[in-house]
């Protein structure tokens, strides 16, 4: 963090479903929603544009494997899923670009005609510059989940904390609130108490990362206006896992 508070680096993950529209099943992407997406990552960097900021994304607004991958090979299924990621990747860097933010895309997959391969080096320097960037394409190998390529990319860029945006979820709570209504929101919490108590946070692999090299993640509402800046600037937001 820097000195002042503020986190130096960070990895925001959102799930796919943030670039397609709620109320058309959410499916495929959505130019309005990608667009709502992009102004809240922008507005959050204006606020606070020392910050270094890099997005992975989700593909689950195409493809799930769970879902969509029954009676397929699972390692095809999951190449599918990737290459959703990368078309969620397009599409967002298209909207932060037009509304004037310098972004560069990654993926794990090579796709050299639609973007950059994953280098890490590179990464690290595009940040140091100010740009946002993309990484797609998931960890590049099945079996492992984009919040499994979060928590690697977040290590390997030596980002300061993992972001997971939720939508209309303001932290961890002891059960889903949605269905019910004693359940107890949970301000902070330990990687390991996560696992023990069985909250669907971040997949067992992607926690067992951040476990390893001590690596906090924050659980906030991405919609809730201000919470990404505030999150920017060091402040306590949604639930912090440490």
């Amino acid at each position: 963090m820097t000195a002042r508070g503020a986190y130096r680096r960070v990895l925001l993950k959102v799930s796919g479903e943030f670039l397609a529209d709620a109320g058309k099943g959410q499916f495929g992407i959505s130019p309005s929603a990608t667009e709502a997406l992009a102004r809240i990552v922008i507005d959050a960097r204006r606020e606070q544009p020392e910050v270094q900021l890099a997005i992975v994304v989700g593909g689950g607004n195409f493809w799930r494997g769970a879902r969509n991958g029954a009676g397929m090979d699972p390692a095809t299924s999951d190449s599918i899923g990737m290459l959703g990621t990368i078309m969620n990747g397009i599409a967002l860097q298209e909207a932060l670009e037009r509304l004037g933010a310098p972004t560069r895309m990654q993926t794990a997959i090579n796709v050299s005609q639609l973007a950059e391969p994953y280098i890490r080096r590179r990464a690290v320097r595009h940040l140091e510059k100010g740009r946002i960037v993309i990484f797609a394409g998931g960890t590049g190998s099945p079996f492992f989940t984009t919040d499994s390529a979060a928590a690697l990319r977040a290590l390997e860029i030596g980002a300061d904390v993992v972001l997971m945006g939720k939508n209309q979820v303001d932290g961890v709570y002891t059960a889903d609130p949605r269905l019910d209504s004693t359940a107890q929101k949970l301000d902070e919490l330990t990687h390991r108490e996560m696992l023990q108590r069985g909250l669907a946070v971040m997949d067992a692999t992607a926690v067992a990362l951040c476990i390893d090299k001590a690596l906090p993640i924050v659980v906030f509402d991405l919609y809730q206006p201000g919470n990404l800046a505030r999150l920017l600037r060091g402040e306590r937001v949604g639930t912090l896992i440490n």
